[in-house]
């Protein structure tokens, strides 16, 4: 299995160095997503690449599950941005919007992240400090700019009697989980909103997916603020409702800025409490996700879960009236499972070998068809094809140590109307 993947990677770094693909456009007429299983447009993505490393070696503290090989994972995320564009899909990277970016615009990202640490210099003038950094960072090429932003280093300065004088320590806080584009924004039928992210080390992320969107001529509708936490893994919308999780990684102060500001776009909005708190299953769509208007699955612990577990999935609908602006909680504590059968969904489970594979983790580009990861039990293909379900297996095995998936990587902003 291992071999195939790699070799099929290696296929896939070839056809990219060698331009046989071309980006498309996206056929037909696009707009903001109304519902998670229409035809999907434009996504913003990001190829993981150095900043990646630091990750790796204590992928603990990087957010991450296991060690990974950067090179693969980054061959492997190049071979799905081509299986998306071969969907007819616009694939947006975050490295080809900065290079495209104002120059201006990167020497400012870049001096808010690279620091000059004179604190072990008491004597060192800090003006003299300030100009001698800044002067560095106007005289930086396009590349470096970028290598800067990624990376985030400080150099921690002390004196010698040696050389120049100096001598440096070099400390980075490096973006290694920026390829999981989904989180540091949502997209509702009203626009972009930028989230608040739950780790520190993640916050810087969200600017630069601000200024990408602020590139691409978007303007998104909402900053999160404050005590608010909100992560793009946790959202769906789904035609006439949206679906938020939280959690882990969204609370409730979040949710709530999305809704004083209109921000979702729907009448109803459907909150769904995790009461489990799992690393694992972090955002919704670690444990829920959905395929079609009336087709979804779920991982087989919540989806049989009894009232007394923490695996049991509730929800509280708000709603509002046709022309009002405030929700009004209209229902608590609904059992999820109730909740999507009354929609007419039919769930499939995900049983534990195939969640711990990241089954669930899949990103459905139209009806009923989706990019899932490869390797998968063959009971749930078998229950995939008796849904008639369309899956195009992605070989991810590097990327999904990292916590995430299909799903993670992508942040989809333009799907079909219809």
């Amino acid at each position: 299995m291992k071999k195939q993947i790699l070799l099929m990677t290696v296929v896939a770094t070839l056809c990219v160095s060698c331009n046989i693909y071309t980006r498309p456009e996206p056929k037909g007429e696009m707009a903001y997503p109304q519902a998670e299983w229409l035809r999907a447009g434009e996504i913003l993505m990001h190829t993981p690449g150095p900043e990646l490393f630091n990750g790796v070696i204590h992928p603990s503290a990087g957010l991450f599950e296991h060690y990974f090989d950067v090179e693969q994972a980054a061959a492997e995320h190049r071979e799905y941005i081509r299986l998306l564009e071969r969907n007819g899909i616009r694939v947006h990277t975050v490295y080809e919007i900065l290079n495209e970016t104002g120059i201006d615009t990167l020497r400012t990202l870049a001096s808010k992240v690279l620091q000059y640490d004179i604190s072990a210099i008491p004597d060192e003038d800090a003006e003299a400090s300030e100009q001698y950094r800044k002067q560095t960072i106007e005289e930086m090429s396009r590349d470096d700019l970028i290598r800067c932003i990624l990376l985030q280093p400080t150099v921690k300065l002390n004196r010698t009697d040696n050389n120049t004088g100096y001598e440096a320590q070099y400390i980075q806080a490096p973006l290694m989980n920026l390829y999981f584009t989904r989180d540091q924004s949502i997209t509702t039928p009203r626009g972009h909103v930028i989230c608040k992210m739950n780790s520190s080390q993640r916050a810087p992320e969200t600017e630069i997916i601000e200024v990408c969107y602020h590139h691409l001529g978007l303007r998104p509708v909402l900053r999160i603020e404050g005590d608010g936490r909100l992560e793009g893994g946790d959202y769906f919308p789904a035609g006439t409702i949206s679906l938020i999780g939280c959690g882990m990684r969204t609370n409730m102060e979040g949710i709530r800025q999305m809704m004083e500001a209109d921000a979702f776009g729907h009448d109803t909005v459907v909150v769904v409490h995790d009461h489990k708190l799992w690393q694992m299953q972090m955002h919704l769509d670690t444990y829920f996700n959905i395929i079609d208007r009336d087709l979804c699955t779920m991982v087989r612990s919540r989806f049989e879960a009894l009232p007394n577990e923490p695996e049991y999935v509730t929800c509280d609908i708000y709603a509002r009236a046709a022309g009002e602006k405030a929700y009004r909680l209209m229902n608590e504590d609904k059992p999820f499972v109730a909740f999507l059968g009354e929609r007419g969904m039919q769930i499939i489970p995900i049983d534990p070998e195939d969640e711990m594979h990241y089954a669930n983790n899949y990103l459905t580009i139209a009806p009923r068809h989706i990019m899932a990861v490869g390797g998968q039990s063959e009971a749930v293909q078998q229950r995939l094809r008796e849904a008639k379900v369309q899956v195009e297996w992605v070989p991810l095995e590097s990327l999904i140590d990292g916590y995430g998936a299909a799903h993670c990587m992508t942040q989809v902003m333009k799907r079909a109307k219809n």
